[in-house]
């Protein structure tokens, strides 16, 4: 275990452009990888989860390889992936092993997916039911957990499939799958999630259509396309944008711009709150890149006010909960998180990892399945008792935010490990400190 602190800080200045976007990458790759032809992503996330979709798609047969920033793919077109020779390790990331086993469920052979250990904990269990109705079979550990096998369906049958939860993972490894499958597979969402796969299957030639109406949304894709390799720029994460923003929303004195921002509006929830508490935040050089809007991003300093995110905002802002926990611990009154229960099985029970880092720090919080309230401070937070350390779970999250905290805090903030944030922010300790933080 690699432990870190985050000393209180002095003003953060700057202007930084964070690695890019983690949903974006693994798409990229895994179009790529399915397409007729050569496909150049430039801003790919070269963190340790997109590695290992890399490394897996490879074992497929697509060639990948990277000349200075940019990242080449020869694809082997839909359908085309061949039996791999080995174990397909996801390392941590839910996306990858989710979206890889849509893809995986119509092809005609066998491979066995794993991770590490907290990825083997989640539950996969909502991706193997609608693929199962197209005719792919798994065995997995109890409870639908990683290491699994997949066995491809040899004709894969079209569905029309009602998401039970909201979930763009479910919804694209559904997709993905019905690229090599005759005929319309359609998925019915109950709110809208985020639509990196709907825009980049679009981008690489596919037949996608969305409809709206009383009973959700419906995204249908038509098997067999002709997809073909394109040019790919990734955008800033809007994940990883998030941290050094709200630090500069914390810390007195700061500003900070972060560039060439994603600012799809299906994963913009946590500006949109931000904005709601009373964040001063501004946004310039708004333009699309690859069908992605983008923009860069202003925070600075102020007092926020706690507020209400409900339910139905939970989709667009899921993996940003524990950065907003951490400015609604500097918040004046109570904020309310609904509808979050999705977070309990995120690469750790962030709820649960979430309220007991805010107490140790003299936060007071109060939670239930699916909710969580915090009572701010109206400042700095107290910070933890000398010696003590949040523990991270194996989550980078968690890790971030918290260190973010720290930055923030009476006290300096430890984290038991920092080891994981290379999965989604490589270099986040050097760019923090190239804006003024001092991490040790």
């Amino acid at each position: 275990m690699t432990p870190l602190t985050a000393p209180p800080s002095g003003p953060l200045t700057g202007r930084l452009r964070v690695p890019g976007d983690k949903s974006i990458s693994h798409r990229a790759l895994m179009l790529g990888a399915i397409s007729t032809g050569k496909t150049e992503i430039h801003g790919l996330l070269e963190g340790e989860d997109v590695i290992a979709t890399g490394r897996a798609l490879t074992m497929l047969g697509a060639d990948i390889s990277r000349s200075g920033a940019v990242w080449r793919v020869r694809g082997a077109g839909v359908g085309g992936l061949a039996a791999p020779e080995q174990v397909l390790d996801m390392g941590n990331s839910g996306t990858a092993a989710r979206l890889l086993m849509g893809v995986l469920a119509s092809h005609n052979f066998s491979s066995v997916i794993t991770g590490d250990a907290s990825l083997n904990r989640r539950p996969m269990g909502r991706v193997m039911t609608p693929l199962r109705q197209m005719g792919a079979d798994f065995d997995a550990r109890d409870g639908d957990r990683l290491p699994l096998t997949v066995r491809g369906a040899p004709l894969p049958v079209p569905i029309d499939y009602r998401l039970p939860v909201a979930s763009a993972q479910v919804k694209s490894a559904i997709l993905l799958a019905g690229l090599n499958t005759a005929g319309q597979t359609t998925v019915t969402e109950p709110s809208p999630t985020r639509d990196h796969t709907e825009r980049m299957l679009r981008h690489f030639g596919a037949d996608v259509a969305v409809a709206d109406d009383a009973d959700g949304r419906h995204v249908t894709v038509t098997g067999y396309p002709e997809l073909t390799g394109q040019q790919v720029q990734v955008p800033s994460d809007p994940s990883s944008a998030a941290f050094p923003l709200v630090a500069a929303l914390l810390v007195p004195g700061s500003e900070v711009t972060v560039t060439g921002v994603g600012l799809n509006p299906l994963r913009a929830g946590l500006y949109d709150a931000l904005r709601e508490m009373g964040a001063d935040l501004s946004i310039e050089n708004q333009r699309d890149v690859a069908g992605e809007p983008i923009a860069d991003i202003t925070a600075k300093a102020g007092n926020l006010q706690g507020v209400t995110a409900q339910a139905v905002r939970a989709p667009a802002m899921i993996d940003e909960y524990p950065i907003l926990a951490v400015a609604a611990a500097c918040a004046l009154g109570e904020t309310r998180f609904e509808g979050v229960g999705e977070l309990r099985v995120k690469e750790s029970d962030r709820l649960a990892a979430v309220e007991a880092g805010l107490r140790l720090c003299g936060v007071e919080t109060d939670s239930g399945e699916d909710w969580l309230t915090i009572q701010g401070c109206a400042g700095p937070p107290p910070g933890p008792a000398p010696g003590a350390a949040v523990a991270t779970h194996m989550d980078h999250r968690i890790a971030m935010s918290f260190l973010i905290l720290g930055m923030a805090a009476r006290q300096p903030v430890t984290i038991d490990d920092s080891a994981m944030i290379d999965t989604s922010f490589p270099g986040f300790a050097a760019q923090m400190a190239e804006i003024g933080a001092g991490l040790t």
